[in-house]
């Protein structure tokens, strides 16, 4: 007699997810991956002029963002997370389970971290995609990305830890001021115990580049501590945990002996390129070549109205350090935002003004003399001649109203000096304007006693 089984009982029994499946995509582990990558991508965003164009810059802005924002948005959703089963009464219902407390901790909390530093490094992957189109020098380095997310993964992990020990509902933001502080410590000086604040690695630009190894090794000492946070309070064998304490111990040693190694200086940054067919050279920092069509652009009609003109510097020149005696300060590039905006400069009339007023700034102070007021006339009529600005004529028209108004019969004198100065030198004729101002230029770094060696207009 054949013997009938029911379809359902014949049917393979379905498999349960994976506990790491659940903690992953349930609860509140997925709304704090969204609400992280909502923080760091609107605050990347909302500051992309000043970083989108320049690697370094770029490397700045995600490390100072994990610092500021993910570290402490890690340790408060850790906590929180950490305080979850104290919260629904179900630490007795956890202690008749059969895994081993370390088992669970890592089952709850190895999602939240992983998660976190994914949304960390989404944004990153953004930021960087974002930014290569503005680029010509350089490239990123993909350590200190790592590094940071690692810290991020772990002050995650050291957030549960503290949410288990001191289940408070005031934990989460307690922490969360405690991870901002120790992103304020991480501004200070990196020779000091700041070295040691997660994702502490600080660029302002593209005069540095971070030693590749230092990022991996912040990150070491931070998750050193937190995995001997969860030996101590999960493993059965608690002196395990010095292991991953030596190790962060050793990690902080190097950090600290580091210091202000931990960038070093970008071999570009000391160099530059020029384009040698305009009077005087414009040369840009080599960090940021892409921009050398864009100044020689802006300061054509300055250049165009130097041609053929002896005594003028030689070039432009964009390093940090001062120019030399043949040589006139270029208007700073960078940092990005102030003049240059994803390879374009934001205000050419008034960039062109600023070269121009280096070519005629570099006088030594001359007011003492007696022929003081009539070389300022010059200087001024000098500076309108190359660099016609209608913002500068709109300043100039109001410090003439405000002379009048006060009665300063001084300035309004000055003032008039300077048009008729103007006037004379628009009239020359091109010959003998640019002879004229060849011998300007020749006394332009000099202030005789008496202000003679000055030509007149």
């Amino acid at each position: 007699m054949t013997a009938h089984v029911h379809p359902a009982a014949a049917a393979p029994a379905a498999r349960a997810p994976h506990p790491l499946r659940t903690e992953t995509l349930r609860g509140s582990t997925p709304w704090a991956a969204v609400a992280l990558l909502v923080a760091l991508g609107w605050a990347l965003a909302a500051t992309a002029a000043q970083w989108q164009g320049s690697w370094g810059a770029t490397t700045g802005r995600l490390s100072t963002a994990a610092a500021a924002i993910g570290v402490p948005f890690a340790l408060a959703a850790g906590a929180w997370r950490g305080g979850r089963e104290r919260r629904r009464r179900m630490t007795d219902l956890r202690a008749s389970s059969p895994r081993t407390p370390l088992a669970q901790f890592l089952t709850a909390a190895l999602p939240l971290a992983c998660v976190l530093a994914g949304a960390y490094l989404v944004v990153v992957a953004g930021a960087l995609l974002a930014c290569a189109p503005y680029v010509s020098a350089g490239g990123p380095v993909p350590a200190v990305f790592a590094g940071d997310a690692l810290s991020v993964a772990a002050c995650a992990v050291l957030g549960q830890v503290a949410g288990r020990v001191l289940p408070w509902r005031a934990a989460p933001p307690v922490l969360a001021v405690a991870g901002y502080v120790l992103a304020g410590v991480g501004t200070g000086s990196p020779s000091g115990p700041a070295a040691l604040a997660p994702a502490s690695l600080r660029l302002t630009g593209d005069d540095g580049l971070p030693v590749w190894w230092c990022p991996l090794v912040s990150a070491l000492f931070t998750a050193g501590l937190a995995a001997a946070a969860v030996l101590a309070r999960s493993a059965r064998r608690r002196g395990t945990a010095l292991l991953p304490l030596t190790a962060s111990l050793a990690a902080a040693a190097l950090l600290l002996h580091t210091g202000d190694g931990r960038v070093r200086d970008n071999p570009l940054a000391h160099r530059q390129v020029c384009d040698g067919s305009t009077t005087p050279h414009v040369c840009v920092n080599a960090t940021r070549p892409d921009l050398l069509p864009e100044a020689v652009r802006v300061l054509s009609g300055v250049t165009a109205r130097l041609q053929g003109v002896q005594n003028v510097p030689v070039r432009f020149e964009d390093l940090w350090r001062r120019p030399r005696a043949d040589e006139v300060e270029l208007p700073m590039l960078t940092p990005l935002g102030w003049w240059s905006v994803r390879g374009r400069v934001l205000d050419p009339r008034g960039y062109a003004w600023q070269a121009a007023l280096n070519l005629v700034q570099v006088r030594p102070e001359c007011g003492r003399t007696p022929d003081a007021g009539r070389v300022r006339a010059v200087d001024g009529a000098v500076l309108r001649w190359l660099a016609p600005r209608s913002v500068w004529r709109d300043d100039r028209e109001r410090s003439v109203r405000s002379a009048r108004e006060r009665g300063d019969a001084g300035a309004a004198a000055g003032f008039r000096a300077e048009d008729r100065a103007y006037a004379r030198l628009a009239a020359l004729g091109d010959d003998e304007r640019r002879a004229w101002l060849g011998r300007y230029f020749a006394t332009v770094r000099e202030c005789s006693p008496d202000g003679s060696g000055v030509p007149s207009l």
